[in-house]
């Protein structure tokens, strides 16, 4: 997600993040690597459970030229890598498709190029053996778009009113889902722009509405009476893939694209929870276009956005489903895996200040036999809302109606009831609020789970403001502006363990920061170097060797966002390195690999956002940072898919 949706106010006065950490221990969260994390500040790291001295040495797993931090308007990878751009905005995706000219643009076009601002990444092979990793298909999200960077003449202030229609439906169909196949040769990755599978899922694409909500009557509108059929998908970040080899797309913000006065809306608690904000509403000037946009003219229509979709990229002709089941929030991604007895579990991240971790085991296990079987099985199952404690355990809280706190009189006769108004269910449990969770992974090998808390800023040491906006174990900074990463256990060995299970162990596994400055309480290895370390994790990845990727979204203290690589077992647990470095104003999100490891897929999103001269927003066409990949004169940044892959045709990071 980009960091452009973080820009909240911060709190006038705050106590040292050191400070912070005194009232944390008084509690008794010193016994966890919370405790190690505060010593860090002083010199010392953890690692394999106990604490070294800043200089000790250690080899990280990942054997590249690490590469230094910098800003600039190009990329930069390592020595003995070559990159390669694979798609870029406005690229043919169908062999009928036009090419890209910002000057004819209009949602026609758009609709068969390769979207903007691509986030969520996915390679799913269509071959086997070697085959695997040179033919498959790539299913990459479209966050949002930025009109005043894209065309020509705009501006933030003028641009909702200065577009014509065909902009406004260009900008419209640039966001949503790419589905593509690939194929690798002597001369690199190419995009197979006859094939069968390619396909467009955006603002305009029809897709059925299932689960507890579908056909309530705050789902039906004039145009879908049923409410089962809505029109289009929005603000589509992460994701993740189903055992079955369908897709979850994850939709987060949808009231940033609507229109009208909010205040017309039947339930304003819902509305103020679910993250309306008048400063960045209307942000396509789609509701010029498309009255069902406006509060006035269709006030339920905002109610069918900000679920989780399904998509099978293997079936064009199949629609897209929105799962009810899973629950209404700011959806980051939707990270799947098998428990012991075939069930499968969905972990999401609500990406806000002081929001939740959520899962979903489905009822029924999925059938590795029968992938029609699998079809619906994303409409029954238990979502549930993480608490941490103290004492190393997390306890996944089931979100059903009519059980514990969740009874009529709160508002929760039935399960529609819950996944409409999930936030508000999830504080009736006495969840844990978390800092802006975002990145979900379940480790492959492992089954242990990494997840990225990407920022607090406005998180408050004990005692101070709202209870929710306190410190608590598992967030142990205020404020937080560095981010962490938390590993967490499901019981049994690894590679065997539960994640359906009600009660896992969790961990800090970073503390993000400055590992140099006491002050930010940073806790990596002590091996790693100055360009290691990094702020504000988002996105996560395990390579075929088993090693974590970082991609990073926020402020960067020097240098840009980036990636990094992170071992996460042995002696170098916790060990960063600095992988790659986007142009600026962008952020590389998703990292993916081919099964074999040797080819790394990113998205580098919003390229240009930050003027390179003071870092500030890019507010105007002509203020954009960088006019990378292309860098024609007069035109525009274009967010791109990238390829790398090592010259000797080795495997990535090793």
């Amino acid at each position: 997600m980009t960091d452009r949706n973080k820009s909240r106010p911060r709190p006038t006065a705050r106590r040292s993040i050191a400070e912070s950490y005194g009232s944390i221990l008084e509690k008794g969260y010193g016994r966890r690597s919370v405790l190690k994390g505060f010593v860090a500040g002083a010199g010392l790291v953890a690692i394999g459970g106990g604490l070294a001295p800043r200089s000790a040495a250690a080899s990280p797993t990942a054997g590249f030229p690490e590469l230094t931090r910098m800003r600039d308007r190009a990329d930069h990878w390592p020595e003995g890598y070559a990159r390669q751009i694979l798609l870029r905005w406005g690229d043919p995706l169908f062999a009928d498709a036009p090419e890209f000219d910002i000057k004819t643009l209009n949602g026609a076009a758009a609709a068969r190029q390769f979207g903007y601002n691509n986030d969520f990444t996915v390679y799913l092979p269509l071959g086997e053996g070697a085959e695997a990793s040179a033919h498959g298909l790539m299913i990459v999200s479209h966050e949002y778009a930025s009109p005043w960077l894209m065309f020509p003449g705009m501006d933030i202030e003028t641009y909702r009113e200065a577009m014509t229609e065909d902009q406004i439906r260009a900008a419209m169909a640039a966001t949503g889902l790419s589905i593509f196949e690939v194929r690798r040769d002597q001369d690199g990755w190419r995009v197979v722009t006859d094939s069968k599978f390619n396909r467009r899922v955006h603002l305009s694409t029809p897709i059925a509405i299932s689960g507890p909500a579908a056909g309530d009557d705050r789902l039906k509108t004039k145009a879908d009476p049923t409410g089962k059929l809505v029109l289009g998908t929005i603000s589509n970040c992460n994701g993740g893939v189903t055992p079955w080899g369908t897709i979850l797309s994850g939709e987060e913000g949808g009231m940033d694209v609507f229109a009208g006065d909010y205040t017309t809306l039947a339930n304003q608690e819902l509305v103020e929870r679910q993250g309306w904000d008048e400063d960045e509403n209307d942000e396509y000037a789609a509701s010029r276009v498309e009255p069902r946009l406006r509060y006035e003219d269709e006030p339920n229509e905002w109610m069918r956005f900000d679920w989780v979709m399904e998509v099978d990229p293997f079936d064009p002709e199949a629609a897209p489903v929105k799962r009810t089941a899973l629950g209404r929030f700011t959806h980051e991604g939707a990270q799947c895996c098998v428990a012991p007895d075939g069930r499968v579990v969905v972990f999401m991240g609500d990406d806000d200040d002081f929001e939740y971790l959520y899962r979903f085991v489905t009822r029924d296990p999925w059938n590795p036999t029968d992938r029609a079987a699998n079809r619906d099985l994303l409409d029954n199952g238990t979502l549930s809302v993480a608490r941490f404690d103290a004492d190393g355990s997390v306890t996944w809280l089931p979100l059903i109606a009519g059980e514990g706190p969740l009874t009529a009189e709160a508002g929760f006769a039935s399960q529609t009831e819950v996944v409409l108004n999930t936030r508000v269910a999830a504080d009736l449990t006495g969840a844990t609020p978390m800092d802006c969770p975002e990145g979900f992974i379940v480790h492959p090998a492992t089954g242990r789970i990494y997840v990225a808390m990407t920022e607090g800023e406005d998180r408050l040491p004990a005692g101070e403001g709202d209870e929710r906006e306190q410190v608590n174990a598992a967030n142990p900074r205020a404020p937080n502006p560095h981010g962490h990463i938390l590993e967490l256990a499901p019981p049994g060995e690894d590679g065997q363990r539960d994640a359906a299970a009600d009660t896992f162990a969790w961990d800090v596994f970073v503390l993000c920061g400055d590992p140099q400055n006491p002050e930010d309480g940073a806790m990596f290895h002590p091996g790693t170097s100055e360009n290691g370390w990094f702020t504000d994790p988002d996105n996560l990845a395990v390579d075929p060797e088993g090693r974590l990727w970082v991609a990073t979204d926020g402020p960067p203290p020097v240098g840009a966002d980036a990636l990094f690589v992170v071992d996460t077992v042995g002696e170098t647990r916790g060990l960063s390195k600095l992988f790659y470095v986007p142009p600026v104003g962008s952020e590389c999100c998703s990292p993916a690999f081919t099964p074999d490891g040797t080819s790394l897929f990113i998205s580098v999103q919003h390229p240009g956002e930050l003027r390179l001269e003071d870092d500030e927003d890019a507010e105007a066409y002509d203020e954009q940072g960088t006019t990378w990949p292309d860098f024609a004169k007069g035109g525009q940044a274009r967010p791109s898919l990238v390829v790398l892959t090592r010259t000797d045709a080795g495997k990535i990071g090793v």
